[in-house]
């Protein structure tokens, strides 16, 4: 019998993930970051939405007629903040 000496398979095997049990403190912003830019965005689409739907265009002109002002949109300033609360808050840890 003749053995198959093809080594190459047609599919890749995945591979293990790295396992990192500790992260540093650029890490740990980094991702605290992008958890309150995230909150932030979803934050901004909830409220957009609620506008969008709440908004009525006047039948003559076309206009945009609501009740309701239209959200501003989240610059860098509140995403700062809203990270900034969340770093202070994993900081300080467990209150006793």
């Amino acid at each position: 019998m003749s053995k198959n000496t093809n080594t190459q398979l047609p599919f890749s095997i995945p591979q293990m993930p790295e396992v990192k049990f500790n992260k540093n403190g650029y890490e740990i912003r980094t991702d605290i970051l992008a958890m309150a830019k995230e909150m932030v965005q979803s934050e901004y689409n909830v409220k957009f939405h609620g506008w969008e739907m709440s908004a009525e265009r006047d039948e003559k002109t076309g206009q945009i007629v609501s009740k309701v002002a239209m959200p501003e949109f989240p610059g860098l300033d509140k995403v700062l903040e809203t990270a900034e609360k969340m770093y202070a808050f994993v900081s300080a840890g467990i209150k006793k």
